[in-house]
């Protein structure tokens, strides 16, 4: 009753703000996670509408670990050809995390023999708890094969990697959905703010796929 109560709440208060269309929006996602997080009515009140455009970064030379424990460096993960989804997680995120990692098991199964073609990165903003054998438990968890690949490494690291995309934040509390892409080493990359669904994804990454 209570955890209805606080959804009512949430709910109310973002239609009279107008802003229930996103609620909607995320509430229609496959499977969509129960949330928990003592901060989710927050993340929900500060979510903006999902908008794209266009973006320059430059991948910073950083260090990280993959959940099989290799020391890999990130340059070299991001640039080998194939079109890139990279996005920031945590494990132990209960409101963002869940739907935007569900997002990207989503894409995995509609890509089909296509997902090989793809490399999915996720890097983790919360480093210092997040081990490679809790990156590989949360991996499992959501379902990811080999072209889905998750990171941590130093705070310091993380944290570079967060600045070379705008998408640093602070406190790991204060993150938001935020979905990058790229068709090759030297292309723009599109950032997504907001809950891209994977139909979204597909067709972002079919187009930046060789037509067969």
């Amino acid at each position: 009753m209570k955890t209805f109560a606080k959804t009512l709440v949430s709910a109310t208060a973002l239609a009279v703000a107008g802003t229930l269309g996103p609620l909607v929006a995320v509430s229609q996602a496959d499977d969509m996670p129960e949330m928990h997080d003592p901060h989710a009515h927050h993340h929900m009140m500060q979510m903006p509408e999902t908008t794209r455009r266009m973006a320059e970064y430059t991948v910073p030379n950083v260090e990280l670990v993959r959940e099989d424990g290799k020391s890999v460096a990130l340059q070299d993960e991001l640039n080998d050809g194939r079109p890139v989804v990279l996005n920031f997680i945590y494990t132990t995120c209960t409101a963002i995390c869940p739907l935007v990692s569900q997002t990207l098991s989503q894409l995995q199964r509609k890509l089909g023999d296509e997902r090989d073609q793809v490399h999915l990165v996720s890097i983790s903003i919360d480093p210092e708890e997040d081990t490679p054998a809790r990156l590989a438990a949360y991996a499992k968890k959501y379902g990811a094969g080999p072209e889905w690949q998750h990171y941590t490494g130093t705070l310091a690291a993380s944290v570079e990697a967060q600045r070379a995309f705008g998408a640093y934040r602070g406190d790991k509390m204060n993150h938001t959905p935020v979905t990058f892409l790229r068709a090759a080493p030297g292309k723009p990359w599109i950032r997504i703010e907001g809950f891209a669904t994977a139909n979204e994804l597909v067709e972002e990454i079919r187009n930046m796929l060789p037509s067969s």
